[in-house]
C-alpha cells in the first residue's frame, strides 16, 4: 500500500486500520482523515511523497498582483474603456486560478 491509497481509503477502514497497527494509540475516534493517514503512514514505513514547489510563486505577491489589477479594472470601468476592461478582468482570472493551483499542491 502507498500514501495515494492511504488517502483514497474511507475513513472508516482508516480507523480500522489503525486499531488493528496501532493499538498503543487512544483517541482515534476523534482524528480527522489526514491525521490517520500520517499516523498510519508513520507506523507502516510509507514514505510521504514529496509536494511540487514551483519556484517564484508566492501567495502574497499574486495577492497583491490581483489587487492592483482590480484598482485597474476600477479605472477602466469609470473610464468606459472596454478592452482594457476584458484585458483585465481575464488577467484577474488567471492570477485567481493561479492561486487555486498552488493551494492544490501544498
Amino acid at each position: 500500500m502507498d500514501f495515494h491509497e492511504l488517502q483514497k481509503t474511507r475513513i472508516a477502514d482508516l480507523r480500522t486500520m489503525a486499531k488493528e497497527k496501532c493499538p498503543d494509540v487512544t483517541g482515534l475516534i476523534g482524528l480527522r482523515k489526514d491525521e490517520l493517514v500520517d499516523l498510519l503512514a508513520e507506523r507502516l514505513h510509507i514514505e510521504r511523497p514529496h509536494r511540487h514547489v514551483v519556484p517564484g510563486l508566492g501567495k502574497r505577491a499574486i495577492k497583491a498582483e490581483i489587487r492592483r489589477l482590480k484598482a485597474t479594472r476600477l479605472d477602466a470601468l469609470a473610464s468606459g474603456d472596454r478592452e482594457a476592461l476584458h484585458t483585465t478582468r481575464q488577467a484577474i482570472h488567471r492570477r485567481k486560478r493561479k492561486l487555486r493551483r498552488l493551494a492544490s499542491l501544498g
